[in-house]
């Protein structure tokens, strides 16, 4: 697995859906400098209105329909809810190069209508934040044998005073980055770098010439009325102060005679005050003066170029090496051009504005416009508009259009070849009710993919929870690999990838965005089960050990495992314990100042649980045992813990637990009433880790299937309704969330209760149907009160297990077991009515536990456990609910149709 080494891209095509403006489809134009060309396809009504789809908010479109690769991929824009006038508009590969837009639209009304379509070309920068302005390069104009060394590219740097996330940079950036504006690369060191004494940057120089006399030029930035101070070190020593002025500046000292060679310059704060550090120039002294940064200008505008066919222009920018080249069908149309940062009150401002051919908004940007107009339809009728886009150069640009079949049996064929890469699984019978709502998720999940994100010093590709969160985000992340997993095994690798990194990274134990919950390991044994390789085991393991190692507290810096209980706390990392934003304990914890002193008991329950899975992956390499007697080890201990302090036999849940000011445990976080304040999801958290006795096992179920408590009429809600603190107006409190529904459904499989894994899934599934089919939506989290779906509207991530729940019973050729188990090999047959699979159970002895295997419902089945019959009941025909005995902690599997 080479080329995942060093990257946290996407293995996808240049062209793909990578807005974060308006939808349509985009181009990588320059990926070193993270910088994207957009085509969004916007219909609308003629000298009425123009639906606007930007993607940060509800604008009227929906996916509709993805290939995993992205060689086909549609959205559905209403014009007239719901399907009474609409367009779905696809988007199919044609060459790597080049895409085919189809736009059929279809008028389901007894009246006719006249429709126009816009195609609108822009180029777009990476922003100095999420959903903030255009970040502003500058560039280093060095005279002859000067070098410019980045003030990132350190080979140490540490600050005097240690902070949690030295080890673990929040987004994956490098230790002490920041972005700003008018640095050479879009980033400097500062976040406080020089502020404290001893604040400390190493670099290396490596020169390949002599200099006769050479001089140090120092480009930072340092708040005006201050003057930081920083005794410099190695190819110089000296004390250097920088006045600031609040803008970048430059400071140089001469350096002598240096030969070629490594030469060594360390950088030590006085504690006189903080800078931004942007970089380091090593020049010959008297072209020291010649050193200029002047900043990159950015000129949305294109040349545009007429096109060598009648419906056709090829544009280019002056920010991307390629050409852009358009050609459409439709006769009538007229260029014009939006001059405006935004499209949303512009566009629908100047929809009156019959003649004119440029168009102002506010703000800088530009938008070179295509417009077709009218295109009428008759009533109770569709009509299809062609056109392509091909990226190149000029003459590959006019070639494309001039050799572009624009005819209607071509396009069809053309987009029809592309159609075939979506995915659409073979299903049961009883599963094709829910095909529609799966289909929304699965493109859904396809399609929120933006380009720039940027970490680890990269612009990447990114499968992103919905474009609202322009950003990393991990434990969504993980759930978005496990949706991926159920449709496109490469992708959710490549999910995987994008969140671990390289073994001793010094600056990302991995890459960490919001609620430290580890779901990459749970998506890794997932890939394992379904069909691992010693490859992808080796890839992983030492990133996702490295990964647990600081969530678990024993890397150097990591503050996780701070306090003498043993117990695990992530709130230096992250205000969020488990995700679960209004978590009325975590809500507590912070009003009151306690993030010092308090753990939650989710944090350490799923530390046990991936050191269980990461055991059952060192066994397998074989040669780990040390590294499988570690995980031992802490599995003991944080098991101890858990249940020597976090226990309420009072309430029958676990506590979050007080610590006094020398670390040790105190007492439970209560409620002003005197309940246990943790009644809901965390407190049964040690079900998923798989470390309770059969007594308290039942106790914690009964609370998670009583229906006045955590089980509501929709499944499981994250606070006890009977509580106090319950509200019927929260986020996550009074709501009914996906996500750690998956974990307590896996659970039940490892306790052999597949009754009550199935009642979570088919509640779910049911009520995901509900709602996609009367709103298109995908939708966050859902109200219990209502039953209603709420949030974010194209949501997939910790909606995603909808898509693991719909393979566990319904698409035959899949097996799903709990998190106890290894499958060391596995396979159906070909018409799926055999399976065998060879497996180790690494759980507690008991007396079950469940898998799930769905078959080819057209046949009776035997199930074989090392060769002797084993009980299983038939959930529906074909899917085989098994249970396993505890006792074989070794065996092999064999389901076989019964002939008759």
């Amino acid at each position: 697995m080479k080329h995942l080494e060093n990257t946290h891209d996407l293995r996808l095509p240049e062209w793909g859906p990578y807005t974060k403006k308006y939808i349509g489809i985009s181009h990588i134009a320059d990926r070193k400098r993270g910088i994207r060309f957009d085509l969004s396809v916007m219909p609308g009504l003629y000298r009425r209105n123009t639906e606007v789809p930007n993607v940060t908010w509800e604008s009227g479109y929906h996916p509709w329909e993805a290939a995993p690769d992205l060689t086909y991929y549609s959205f559905r824009h209403e014009l007239e809810w719901k399907d009474k006038l609409y367009a779905d508009i696809s988007y199919s590969r044609l060459t790597d190069s080049s895409r085919l837009i189809r736009c059929e639209f279809v008028n389901s009304t007894e009246l006719s209508q006249n429709v126009i379509l816009h195609y609108l070309s822009s180029i777009q920068y990476p922003q100095i934040g999420s959903h903030k302005e255009n970040l502003t390069f500058a560039e280093a104009k060095l005279p002859d044998g000067a070098v410019w060394i980045d003030a990132l590219d350190y080979v140490s740097m540490s600050f005097a005073k240690p902070r949690p996330t030295d080890g673990l940079v929040y987004d994956g950036w490098y230790r002490g980055e920041a972005r700003e504006h008018h640095s050479v690369g879009g980033s400097v060191l500062g976040r406080g770098f020089g502020a404290d004494r001893g604040d400390q940057a190493v670099y290396a120089a490596e020169l390949e010439r002599d200099y006769s006399d050479a001089a140090l030029t120092v480009r930072y930035r340092a708040e005006r009325g201050t003057c930081p101070g920083f005794k410099l070190s190695g190819v110089i020593e000296m004390q250097l102060e920088l006045a600031g002025t609040g803008e970048m500046e430059s400071a140089t000292v001469r350096l002598g005679r240096l030969e070629a060679g490594s030469h060594r310059l360390s950088m030590e704060s006085i504690g006189q005050g903080e800078i931004a550090l942007d970089g380091l120039v090593i020049s010959e002294s008297r072209l020291a003066g010649e050193i200029v940064f002047e900043d990159l200008t950015r000129n949305p505008e294109p040349e545009q170029i007429e096109g060598p066919r009648q419906g056709s222009v090829i544009y280019k920018f002056e920010d991307s090496p390629a050409y852009y080249a358009i050609v459409w069908t439709h006769p009538q149309f007229v260029l014009r051009e939006y001059v405006s940062a935004e499209l949303d009150m512009t566009m629908r401002h100047n929809v009156h504005h019959h003649t004119e051919k440029v168009l102002r908004g506010k703000g800088e940007g530009h938008f070179s416009d295509i417009y077709l107009r009218p295109i009428p339809i008759e009533p109770m009728s569709s009509r299809t508009v062609y056109a392509a886009v091909c990226s190149g150069t000029l003459e590959e640009a006019r070639a494309f259009i001039e050799d572009w079949d624009a005819s209607p049996d071509a396009c069809e064929e053309a987009c029809l070849r592309a159609l075939e890469n979506t995915y659409m699984p073979s299903v049961h019978p009883e599963g094709e009710t829910y095909r529609f709502s799966q289909r929304i998720m699965q493109s859904t999940l396809l399609l929120n993919v933006v380009y720039p994100v940027y970490t680890q010093r990269q612009y990447i590709r990114h499968y992103t929870p919905g474009r609202w969160w322009d950003s990393l985000y991990t434990w969504d992340a993980g759930f978005i690999g496990l949706g991926l997993a159920e449709i496109d095994r490469e992708r959710a690798i490549d999910c995987l990838n994008a969140y671990v990194t390289e073994p001793g990274n010094a600056h990302a134990a991995f890459i960490h965005h919001g609620s430290p919950v580890p779901v990459q390991h749970y998506l890794f044994l997932e890939l394992w089960n379904q069909g691992g390789s010693e490859e992808l085991l080796q890839h992983f393991y030492p990133r996702l050990r490295q990964y647990y190692l600081f969530q678990s507290g024993q890397t150097p810096g990591s503050t996780m495992a701070t306090m003498k209980s043993g117990l695990l706390k992530s709130w230096d990392y992250f205000y969020n314990s488990g995700g679960w934003d209004d978590y009325p304990p975590q809500v507590h914890v912070h009003e009151n100042g306690m993030e010092d002193r308090v753990t939650p008991v989710s944090v350490t329950a799923h530390a046990i649980r991936i050191a269980k899975i990461l055991r059952m992956a060192a066994l397998a390499l074989g040669d780990k045992e040390d590294d499988a007697a570690g995980y031992e080890r802490d599995i003991r201990n944080m098991s101890e813990s858990i249940h020597r302090y976090a226990w309420d036999e009072q309430s029958g849940y676990y506590g979050y637990v007080v610590h006094d000011s020398e670390g040790q445990p105190a007492g439970l976080l209560k409620h002003e009433s005197g309940d246990n304040l943790n009644r809901g999801f965390d407190g049964v958290y040690p079900l998923v880790a798989g470390i309770e006795d059969e007594d308290r096992s039942l106790v914690l179920l009964e609370k998670l299937f009583d229906k006045a408590r955590l089980w509501s009429p929709i499944g499981l809600t994250a606070v006890d309704q009977s509580a106090a603190y319950y509200r019927n107006d929260g986020y996550w409190n009074g709501a009914v969330w996906m996500a750690h529904q998956w974990f307590f459904w896996k659970t039940m499989l490892d306790l052999g209760r597949p009754n009550e894994a199935y009642r979570i899934a088919d509640t779910a599934l049911r009520l995901w149907k509900r709602e996609a089919e009367a709103t298109y939506h995908s939708l966050e989290h859902f109200i219990v009160d209502s039953g209603r779906g709420a949030g974010w509207h194209q949501f997939g991530a910790l909606s995603a297990p909808v898509l693991n729940w719909f393979s566990a019973y319904y698409r035959p050729g899949r097996a799903t077991w709990g998190f106890d188990v290894w499958v060391r090999s596995g396979a159906f047959s070909a018409d799926h009515s055999q399976f065998q699979a060879a497996f180790d159970y690494h759980g507690e002895a008991g007396q079950t536990y469940a898998a799930l295997v769905c078959m080819n419902p057209n046949y009776r089945y035997q199930a074989q456990l090392d060769g002797e019959a084993i009980p299983f009941q038939t959930r529906s025909n074909g899917v085989l609910e098994l249970a396993l005995p505890t006792r074989v902690r070794r065996g092999e599997l064999h389901i076989a149709a019964i002939v008759e």
